[in-house]
């Protein structure tokens, strides 16, 4: 017997315990899917293909002789700037590096918990915007509608659950990475607190703006993949007290008191919500005054945000493309913000990194008077493939700021976020909402998403057709 395609964590690791099918099965069946998808939808960087299924095999050996862990033997995927040993960690680019000796901090809790990791998923370059295209690796298409983007960075993460080729995906998000491409591909994802996820050997990666975190189909699935990544390396700066998101995804959240803020932060382009995006949102805050919780229109207090953001942003691009060893490789909009970063690295930088105190302040005190906010996750549905071709930095800068305004002011915070799927278009493109809490917020988080879910049951709804295209090769 073999486990549905779009089945998830919790469904695979049942088949497996009751002994239904074998991690050999969904791992080749995965493998399979992701090879008949490549030419199309374009997830995946690099397959692990015999050596997944070696350790599928493996698995299997450990499942008989009555071995249990959280995921054994389910198949996963990580993004392609998280070290996988034997892989290199091209995060995007072009170029040749040497394979990493030994997996990241994330990946060997993954392995712990006995997951079998199928590959690595694509990213732009260096997480830098909200699609997922590049000369390194072509375009990463939205399952939903592949003349669209899935989003981005973790693009290749959100598509690759989107189309079933995988039960659930890590991700990370220095600036709503994780929470814009779960919103263009009807997903669930978690922006955790800061240090929440190691990066590690990657220390306060971006100037402390990024965060690894799930994607999944379900609020239960993702909070077991945050369950199962969450803690910290020895040498990992920031250090939160441990959560249960899976009791919390069980939990009652209560009756809450929600702020709808539909204003972003300034970003000088004068953003605000699509039609479609202020629809879906709209009916979203509707269904939780239906559940009995209390909403009304409020905004945070977010000053001049944008100026902290700029430098930590640029800053950790030219940290990050510093260790590239062909920078003339790199696409010209990376190479100008390498330039710009290393202006406003230093002084800039620590000064801009100075004021997050006064911000928690600040933009924190609307958590006096409600529990949870809520926003849009993007003001504009999914972009088509090749919308940023061709522009220079400052126009791709700008038109990305009006189309995803919302998601990165909690990156500087360093505090929790969730996207929810708000609905289809009528084009049938997806989009979403996402619900911010304070420092440590997760838990209460995750518990409403799980009582919208079960409200709204959007893991019902799938793309359109299953993807069927020719065999490409693997990766071994």
């Amino acid at each position: 017997m073999s486990t549905d395609e779009f089945g998830g964590l919790a469904e695979h690791t049942r088949v497996l315990r009751d002994g239904q099918t074998s991690s050999e099965a969904l791992v080749a069946s995965a493998i399979e899917r992701i090879e008949a998808s490549q030419s199309t939808i374009n997830a995946f960087r690099w397959v692990r293909g015999e050596q997944a299924l070696a350790e599928a095999r493996d698995a299997d050996r450990r499942l008989a002789a009555g071995e249990r862990l959280p995921l054994l033997g389910v198949p996963l995927a990580v993004k392609d700037d998280t070290d996988v040993a034997g892989l290199p960690t091209l995060f995007g680019c072009r170029g040749e590096i040497a394979p990493a000796a030994t997996d990241g901090e994330a990946v060997r809790r993954l392995r712990a918990a006995g997951a079998v990791i199928v590959g690595k998923t694509n990213s732009c370059e260096l997480g830098q915007w909200p699609f997922t295209e590049g000369p390194a690796f072509g375009a990463t298409r939205n399952p939903w509608s592949t003349d669209h983007t899935p989003g981005g960075s973790s693009g290749g993460s959100a598509a690759a659950v989107a189309a079933g080729l995988v039960p659930a995906a890590l991700g990370s998000d220095g600036a709503g990475s994780v929470r814009i491409p779960a919103a263009w591909s009807h997903l669930v994802g978690i922006k955790p607190q800061r240090g929440r996820v190691s990066l590690h050997p990657y220390a306060d990666a971006f100037q402390g703006l990024a965060v690894n975190g799930p994607l999944a189909r379900t609020v239960a699935d993702a909070a077991l993949l945050l369950d199962v990544v969450q803690g910290p390396h020895a040498e990992d700066l920031h250090r939160p007290d441990a959560i249960d998101a899976s009791a919390a995804a069980r939990r009652d959240p209560g009756r809450l008191r929600i702020a709808l803020a539909w204003r972003p932060p300034l970003t000088l382009t004068g953003a605000m919500p699509h039609p479609e995006v202020r629809r879906a949102v709209t009916a979203l805050a509707e269904a939780l005054a239906r559940l009995g919780h209390h909403v009304e229109e409020a905004r945070p207090r977010y000053g001049l945000i944008g100026l902290a953001f700029v430098p930590r942003a640029t800053a950790g691009i030219a940290e990050v493309a510093a260790l590239h060893p062909d920078p003339a490789l790199l696409d010209p909009r990376t190479r100008r913000a390498l330039r710009n970063g290393k202006r406003l690295g230093g002084r800039v930088v620590r000064a801009a990194r100075a004021r997050e105190a006064r911000q928690h302040r600040r933009i924190g005190a609307i958590f006096d008077t409600y529990d949870i906010v809520l926003t849009p996750t993007t003001a504009a549905p999914p972009p088509r493939i090749g919308t940023f071709d061709g522009m220079g930095a400052w126009r791709t800068d700008s038109t990305m700021a009006a189309a995803c305004p919302y998601a990165w002011p909690w990156n500087v915070l360093g505090w929790p976020g969730v996207n929810v799927p708000a609905g289809l278009t009528a084009d049938g493109l997806p989009v979403g909402a996402q619900l911010l809490g304070p420092a440590g917020g997760e838990e209460r988080l995750i518990s409403l998403a799980a009582q919208l879910e079960a409200d709204q049951r959007w893991y019902e709804k799938r793309p359109p057709a299953p993807v069927s295209c020719e065999d490409v090769p693997v990766e071994q």
